[in-house]
């Protein structure tokens, strides 16, 4: 079954299965890393939780009689993150809390409901309490940039305005000059000096943009600043947010144009 937000279980979960990395880190950050039964190999953080819990696949390539056998009495997953048929499979089975999150306010709700079904409502309160302090204290570039975050490459693919990428780039004062498209759009390098581009935003992930990528973007787009971008800090969406806001204000110390 799925859990719904009013669904609080009598008895905390003693094992979770975990198909995402920002709630993986999240669940650690709650006091819950001894419940922690399954992880995906990109569930890196902290490192040593892949010492005691089992790797149940990829978010999107499960291996689900690996988490049938290790018998969870929680899975808890990602609506973009995980694919719907292989949710559905373990949610017959399984009690499910599928999250969607887009924005930092969907993020907190999201900590709060956690802690409320794993019966740590304390610590997510905290969390939420850190993270929102230090949102406040982002320092913005002022005028705002125009800017453009890449995800991929072959074919370049940038996040779409209804991404919680696209919401943490208005949290750091930046326009997205792909505010008007969905999800993750595929585009030409030609199109952001069309779309006059400040700023180009190269991501650690999905995937791995290099310095190297950003020698060859400035020389193919001369009137824009390209930089790298640590990925974790933009689309992670749990106890990550914490650290988020002094990495966007650094960030952006180093983004203005020139």
């Amino acid at each position: 079954m799925f859990l719904l937000p009013q669904q609080i279980p009598a008895t905390a979960p003693h094992r979770i299965v975990s198909l995402v990395p920002s709630i993986t880190e999240l669940l650690y950050a709650l006091g819950l890393q001894n419940n922690i039964a399954g992880i995906t190999k990109f569930c890196i953080h902290p490192p040593h939780l892949k010492n005691n819990s089992i790797i149940i696949g990829g978010t999107k390539n499960l291996r689900i009689p690996t988490i049938l056998q290790l018998q969870p009495d929680l899975v808890i997953a990602n609506k973009e993150e995980n694919l719907r048929n292989e949710v559905e499979i373990l949610a017959a089975q399984i009690p499910v809390l599928l999250t969607d999150v887009s924005n930092l306010e969907d993020a907190l709700n999201m900590i709060k409901q956690i802690g409320s079904v794993t019966h740590t409502s304390e610590n997510a309160a905290g969390i939420c309490y850190q993270v929102q302090n230090q949102f406040k204290q982002i320092i913005k570039p002022y005028p705002s940039l125009n800017a453009c975050y890449m995800i991929w490459q072959q074919p370049y693919m940038v996040a779409g305005g209804d991404t919680f990428i696209s919401n943490m780039m208005q949290y750091c004062g930046l326009n997205n000059i792909y505010q008007q498209q969905s999800r993750y759009p595929s585009i030409n390098i030609k199109e952001l000096t069309e779309k006059k581009c400040d700023l180009l935003l190269l991501s650690t992930e999905p995937y791995p943009f290099t310095k190297q990528h950003v020698a060859q973007l400035s020389k193919a787009l001369p009137a824009t600043k390209v930089i790298m971008a640590d990925g974790e800090m933009f689309s992670w969406y749990g106890s990550r947010l914490i650290q988020a806001p002094a990495y966007f204000t650094k960030l952006l110390q180093n983004s203005l144009p020139g």
